[in-house]
């Protein structure tokens, strides 16, 4: 069960770690079992070449702010940082029963305290009195926001999936280039081309090990907030409408128990502003 007194944790993603330890175990104990040596595949400039190629074709591709954030990011491909829905119904509904009692003024002492930027702001600008459906705008746009940058991110580590193989491809043809030059001697020939191929080795395992997985990875950690943020602008507007806190919590439990039910419901109850965020979700 989910820690309900802390909104956003951070933990190790062993999935993530797990799933490298046994790609790897698994290559190597196959390459052993064939009678290979981890020498075989060990190759700096095999590395170099993938890894350096790869690297400025991805800086030709993404803006520079882009890729800066690309490279902050790789820390939730091994760390999980979650915001925990049921912390964020049980803090919602307190500010709810709160403000059913006092009004949603009495809010405002609250503020200060909320650690979430996306709820504090939501509540800011309904105890300032925005109107309902311009809230609703504001926060869409900001959640829109949010998603697209975080997007941007994850599509780096798509591009460098994409390119790897190819350098891969480019690294084996210069280590083939190199092998022509000592045709005379046969056992230096089939020596060069096994670590020319070790190249493509590289380019195809880093993209489909770590590169593409990083990337679905991290769109699947954007998935998780952006649903968690709708869930808080949905508990907003409903204390914003004056909703008993115990129909605020049955709504707000669907988005935990039925993700795409809800959303579909969400499609018929808001307003055309809100139906992009929903498809979104």
């Amino acid at each position: 069960m989910a820690d309900k007194t802390k909104l956003r944790s951070t933990k190790p993603d062993f999935a993530t770690i797990g799933g490298l330890v046994i790609a790897m175990a698994g290559i190597m104990g196959g390459l052993i079992m064939e009678k290979g040596k981890v020498s075989d595949v060990a190759q700096v400039t095999a590395a170099l070449i993938v890894l350096g190629g790869t690297l400025g074709a991805v800086m030709v591709t993404t803006p520079l702010p882009a890729l800066l954030g690309a490279f902050k990011s790789i820390k939730n491909v091994f760390f999980e940082e979650r915001i925990s829905p049921e912390a964020a119904i049980e803090e919602i509904i307190g500010y709810a029963t709160k403000a059913r009692k006092s009004s949603i003024i009495s809010l405002e002492e609250d503020l200060g305290k909320i650690q979430e930027p996306f709820l504090r702001k939501a509540l800011t600008l309904a105890v300032d009195g925005t109107d309902l459906q311009e809230l609703r705008k504001m926060m869409e746009l900001e959640l829109f926001q949010f998603e697209r940058h975080a997007e941007s991110e994850a599509k780096v580590y798509e591009a460098a999936g994409g390119y790897s193989p190819t350098i891969g491809i480019i690294g084996a043809v210069l280590g083939l280039i190199q092998v022509m030059k000592h045709l005379e001697n046969i056992e230096e020939v089939g020596r060069g081309i096994a670590v020319a191929f070790v190249a493509t080795v590289y380019g195809v395992a880093v993209a489909n090990l770590f590169f593409l997985p990083a990337a679905n990875k991290l769109k699947s950690r954007i998935h998780h907030d952006v649903q968690a943020k709708e869930l808080m602008l949905e508990g907003v507007t409903s204390i914003l409408e004056g909703m008993n806190p115990k129909l605020i919590r049955v709504k707000l439990e669907a988005f935990v128990q039925h993700p795409s039910k809800n959303k579909a419901k969400g499609d018929t109850e808001t307003s055309g502003a809100a139906a992009p965020a929903a498809a979104r979700g």
